[in-house]
């Protein structure tokens, strides 16, 4: 079946009843281009809760018209949703057509019993958010939609599937296995004939087979075809294959589907850890939530590839989807760029942790929910683990082991070729019996969770309740569960780990453990990118602060203000550290404590980072303020020197944790790092203070775009001198203006907390940094202007054009 974008011509609002109609109370329509994020634009109040960053619930309706040819009826009609939050009711032309409880599960809803062939048809979407969420998840159609349009017999829709059956350097044997569907009234024979091609086009492959399909009873294809010379898959060459497969009636084309494949193998065991190709890997992985920043929870397809894009950058291999499956866009640019994926199922099983979330759903909706994951992910590379679950409540338990081996086995019986896993938090299996046990009980918890997790995680007590939950797996996710790492190595020497879930500062001692111990198969950090809600798990405050040890940032705070990348993605210093602890860089990093900070007490989190910035471009009223300077890097010393002259010297290196500490009074200059070890200069690197007036300067990451609807362009606003360094401490009000072929689809700053809306055309630089993200609306220029006070206007154009040129962007 040919898959049509569907995501142009809707309108939504909030959702009005039959009576609200009639009185003419129902708000008015608003024109919107799909994916949507409906909660975006809500008003923010204290009375929603920190998780979802004070943002309100609600119910909201979108629709849509369009028109089905007189000649139609002999066609297969389906409308594709990947992804509507939440309990999505799908109505065509006033009845009731489908429906999906998940926020993130794709669906695909039959349309043909429902259409009006030769005239206007009317698709509407009703969906609710409520207090359903952990964290920010928005509410509306957040990913892509769909219309696919086939002939009565056809291929299925995600009915072609590539496994690798055998590969060494000569050949590959593959398995293209093609579910083919047959609405039409009587038995029917046809051919498929399948073609493999190589990332050039050449065709590297052919089968052809016979398949007769009953009304009402799908058929599968099985084909095995041998790739010789095969071009593998793999983290640092991600080679891609396509197949094709033409169903033909004599020498009519009945339908076609192309997929997009890869040919690699994937093992784990406890000696050799993770290997991919029979290789090795160890995972540098982060975690990273569904939502885009500030553009909320809308999926475009160019906001999933650019993350992957920065995170692979600052050195991450591997990615987890917190909590939920990961969008079809992020796994194909995972594909692409050769990032390896944990998919994720769920946050709940059968106990809820807010009152209205998918605990609610699961028992009668989990079956589904498995497949439609399995059936997205089954051709993708990338997807290297399924993992069943996250941080559930009810693991420790025997009906929560129950539920462990049903989920395990369905996620095989689908697809065994990838391995199992489970993100267990130990001390959220045991809590309640925890607490009584513990003096102080939930106090004392509160007051180092992070070493309370790390201490009971690695109880006889955690060992014993978990034992058969994880004995289902292929694999132990650990969340936060490090104590055990080196222990299970002895307790159950078959059992193959991974830090599913990690605190961040401690990534030095986590890492070593993953290169000492063969079956701890990688780490996942908390997190890869900041995001919308769960708000201010990763601040610092002063111990003074009335908040500071509540665990979530009052009102306004919007931002869990984690991750090594925030928001609008730049890389925070957590993540220049993490990359010289994995060993990919070798120049020293340079970060200061805030100078607001400097002398005070101060109280974070388990998952905070110290309130550095990789700065120096402090104002000038700073002048002698004495400052903490951390300097990361793996040689044995670094010396700091101010305008080049020496500022002392300390050790650095594993042993000291990769950072060397010095406290400087500010004075304007140039300070710079110089690693050494045994006397050598082994890099070295330099910060500057802003010198003069700032001007503002505008940036897109791209000159040309796709005018598809899937791209985006990221414009990045900064307040600099005239030597490109951006300025702290002077932050202003900057306006947009969108002209031409585009509009202003966000704009916001890394603020972790605000009351500026990232709808809004005038936002406040966060560390001298804003950014603006524009769709395009068809083909054309697309002119960005930006504004000021006390700056020059500055402009920025971006060539939005059709796919198929040879200047456009794949």
């Amino acid at each position: 079946m040919r898959r049509i974008p569907f995501t142009t011509g809707w309108q939504t609002r909030p959702h009005a009843n039959s009576f609200a109609e009639v009185v003419g109370a129902a708000a008015p329509w608003q024109d919107v281009t799909l994916p949507h994020d409906a909660t975006l634009g809500e008003p923010r109040d204290p009375a929603h809760g920190a998780g979802r960053g004070y943002f309100p619930g609600g119910v909201y309706e979108y629709r849509r018209t369009f028109d089905v040819p007189a000649d139609a009826a002999g066609r297969r009609w389906v409308l594709e949703f990947e992804g509507v939050y939440r309990r999505a009711m799908v109505y065509v032309n006033g009845a009731l057509a489908g429906h999906r409880a998940s926020g993130y599960t794709g669906f695909a809803v039959p349309l043909d019993d429902f259409l009006r062939y030769g005239g206007d048809n009317e698709v509407r979407v009703v969906c609710r958010s409520a207090q359903d969420s952990r964290w920010y998840a928005g509410a509306g159609i957040h990913r892509p939609v769909h219309l696919a349009v086939g002939d009565l017999l056809h291929v299925a829709l995600d009915g072609v599937r590539v496994t690798t059956r055998d590969v060494d350097a000569d050949l590959a044997v593959i398995e293209v296995a093609t579910t083919v569907e047959n609405d039409r009234p009587r038995l029917a024979t046809v051919e498929a004939v399948t073609e493999v091609r190589d990332a050039d086009g050449a065709v590297v492959a052919t089968d052809r087979a016979p398949v007769t399909v009953r009304p009402g009873e799908p058929a599968v294809v099985r084909q095995r075809l041998v790739v010789r010379e095969p071009s593998l898959w793999g983290p640092g060459s991600p080679a891609l294959y396509t197949a094709t497969v033409h169903l033909r009636d004599g020498d009519a084309v009945v339908d076609d589907e192309t997929v997009t494949f890869g040919i690699r193998t994937v093992s784990v065991d406890p000696v050799r850890g993770l290997r991919v190709n029979g290789g090795t890997v160890d995972l540098r992985g982060a975690c990273v939530h569904s939502d885009n920043g500030v553009l909320g929870s809308a999926t475009v397809d160019r906001a999933d590839e650019r993350r992957v894009e920065l995170l692979q950058a600052a050195g991450f291999n591997a990615l987890r989807s917190a909590h939920n499956p990961m969008s079809r866009a992020m796994l194909e640019a995972c594909d692409r760029l050769g990032v390896l994926v944990m998919d994720e199922l769920t946050d709940m099983w059968t106990e809820s942790k807010s009152d209205l979330d998918a605990a609610l759903d699961f028992p009668e909706w989990w079956q589904r929910d498995v497949t439609a994951m399995v059936r997205k992910d089954a051709n993708h590379p990338s997807v290297v683990m399924y993992s069943i679950g996250n941080e559930i409540p009810e693991v420790a338990t025997p009906h929560g082991a129950l539920w462990s081996r049903r989920l395990a086995e369905a996620v095989r019986a689908l697809d065994d070729s990838r391995p199992v896993t489970n993100g267990v938090n130990g001390m959220l299996a045991v809590i309640g019996e925890a607490t009584q046990t513990v003096e102080g009980g939930i106090n004392t918890m509160l007051s180092d969770m992070g070493g309370f997790m790390r201490e009971l995680s690695g109880s006889e007590l955690v060992g014993r309740r978990t034992a058969e939950s994880f004995a289902v797996l292929d694999v132990a996710g650990l969340n936060y569960m490090d104590a055990r790492y080196e222990a299970d190595r002895e307790v159950f020497p078959n059992r193959v780990v991974v830090g599913s879930e990690t605190f961040p500062a401690d990534v030095d001692r986590l890492w070593r453990l993953v290169r000492d111990n063969p079956h701890v198969i990688g780490d996942f950090t908390w997190t890869g990118w900041d995001y919308l809600g769960e708000v201010g798990i990763g601040r610092v405050a002063d111990v003074e602060d009335p908040a500071a040890r509540q665990l979530n940032g009052p009102f306004p705070w919007l931002l869990a203000h984690v991750g090594d990348i925030d928001v609008t993605g730049h890389r925070r210093p957590a993540s220049y550290h993490r990359e010289i602890v994995f060993g990919l860089r070798r120049d020293p990093y340079v970060a200061v404590l805030r100078p607001e900070r400097s002398g005070r007490e101060t109280v974070s989190t388990p998952w905070s980072w110290s309130d550095t910035v990789g700065s120096w471009a402090f104002p000038s009223g700073t002048q002698g303020t004495p400052l903490t300077v951390e300097v990361s890097s793996d040689a044995e010393e670094v010396e700091l020197l101010l305008d080049g002259e020496s500022l002392g010297t300390a050790e650095a290196g594993e042993a000291r944790r990769f950072r060397a500490e010095f406290t400087v009074a500010w004075a304007p200059g140039e300070l710079t790092a110089v690693a050494r070890t045994g006397g050598e200069e082994t890099g070295r690197f330099s910060l500057r203070s802003a010198d003069g007036p700032v001007a503002l300067a505008a940036v897109a990451d791209r000159e040309v775009i796709r005018a598809d609807g899937t791209d985006l362009a990221y414009v990045d606003l900064t307040l600099q001198d005239a030597a490109g360094t951006v300025a702290l401490g002077v932050d202003r009000e900057v306006t947009v203006r969108v002209e031409g072929s585009g509009v202003l689809a966000g704009f916001g700053s890394a603020a972790p907390s605000t009351e500026e809306s990232y709808l809004d055309d005038v936002h406040t630089t966060f560390d001298g940094r804003a950014l603006a993200v524009v769709r395009p609306t068809g083909p054309g220029t697309i002119t960005v202007t930006a504004s000021a006070a006390g700056c020059q206007r500055v402009t920025t154009t971006v060539e939005a054009r059709r796919p198929g040129s040879s200047t456009v962007p794949a």
